[in-house]
């Protein structure tokens, strides 16, 4: 794989600027692709893009810019997009910065100062000639700056083709039928590729870059689309109430596990709204889990406090429940005598010091 360093001008870049919902967006003579098909929405705000072409005007160096060259010549923006749309937007009149005390747009600069601006070079590293492993790991340890690429937005551009574009089509659209379909359930944002990478996870066990490796070239990701309507429909129906506590859920792993097991809704509701009004339970999210797999890990069971446990260690004299040896207190822990889970509270009367030993010893029966 060969990087090279190289100073564009912004005359070049913007020369045969065209943007088009059908076509697509284009500039430096037709030849790069500024919006290719894995990349984000434009986001920058006005604030974000007046900042752009004030640091050109004052000749402040941008950060640099990420394309990947096509084998036919032509090239790929991987990153800059937010910095190249507001440079192409500016000099095509859309909005307007404080020029001298003036508002200006690139439609009524002077010719001197449209000059001077389409003189200013942006420095791109050009990726060529790499294979899909190579660029993976280049994109992940460049520092890219301004708005910067998330793992699946990396993951789009090294593995980019029809699966994308059709994924991309259903899962990262603002708006999208994903986010209609899940937004109670999925936490991130579908514009920064955050419910595709989801998707793709639950489907391939976390493995992503193998599924994608291996769907690169195919014609649609009706597979990908099928599997997350079932997610959501499962959860719909094991879990039909639905709570803010619910966003996030990893509903595509308890999926895999629990699709093919006979669950009473009913029933999984009563154990939810249960274990909602527990004050013990600090991590909500984990009901979802505990009440179809019962480890009460996923729940955050709220551990005694400093001041319950040197209450306790004063009551007890230091001395161990189960041992009967003297500790100092930084050598022991609070338990519960009755477990959480046959409905010990988390409060003093409930607690016991044990050393760390007996504790242990305890927590593995």
């Amino acid at each position: 794989m060969k990087i090279e360093l190289t100073p564009i001008r912004i005359g070049d870049l913007y020369a045969g600027f065209s943007n088009s919902e059908e076509e697509g967006v284009f500039g430096y003579g037709g030849k790069l692709n500024i919006r290719p098909k894995y990349q984000r929405e434009f986001v920058y705000n006005e604030k974000q893009q007046k900042a752009v072409i004030e640091s050109i005007r004052k000749g402040f160096p941008l950060n640099v810019m990420y394309w990947v060259e096509n084998q036919d010549g032509t090239f790929e923006l991987l990153d800059g997009q937010q910095r190249t749309m507001s440079i192409c937007e500016f000099l095509s009149g859309n909005f307007f910065v404080d020029w001298g005390g003036t508002l200006k747009g690139g439609d009524n600069l002077t010719s001197n100062e449209l000059a001077e601006f389409n003189n200013y070079q942006l420095m791109v590293y050009i990726c060529r000639n790499g294979s899909d492993s190579e660029k993976l790991d280049w994109f992940r340890t460049i520092n890219i700056a301004g708005e910067k690429l998330t793992e699946q937005e990396i993951r789009n551009a090294v593995y980019s083709g029809p699966f994308v574009t059709e994924a991309k089509k259903k899962f990262s659209k603002t708006g999208c039928v994903a986010y209609r379909l899940g937004s109670d359930y999925m936490s991130g944002s579908p514009i920064r590729q955050d419910y595709l990478e989801t998707a793709i996870s639950w489907l391939n066990d976390g493995n992503i870059e193998a599924y994608m490796a291996a769907h690169q070239h195919d014609t649609n990701a009706d597979e990908l689309w099928l599997y997350f309507q079932n997610v959501i429909n499962w959860v719909k129906a094991k879990f039909p109430k639905k709570r803010k506590e619910m966003k996030g859920v990893a509903w595509g792993e308890l999926y895999n596990r629990f699709k093919d097991v006979r669950l009473d809704a009913a029933e999984l509701e009563k154990g939810v709204a249960r274990l909602m009004k527990d004050s013990d339970v600090q991590k909500k999210s984990g009901i979802y889990w505990f009440v179809l797999d019962g480890d009460e890990h996923h729940l955050g069971i709220r551990a005694f406090d400093d001041n319950t446990k040197r209450e306790v260690y004063e009551r007890q004299n230091g001395i161990c429940k189960i041992c009967g040896k003297h500790f100092e207190i930084e050598q022991m822990e609070a338990d519960h005598i009755t477990p959480w889970k046959e409905g010990g509270r988390t409060i003093a009367n409930n607690c016991q010091i044990l050393c760390r030993t007996c504790n242990r010893r305890k927590s593995d029966k």
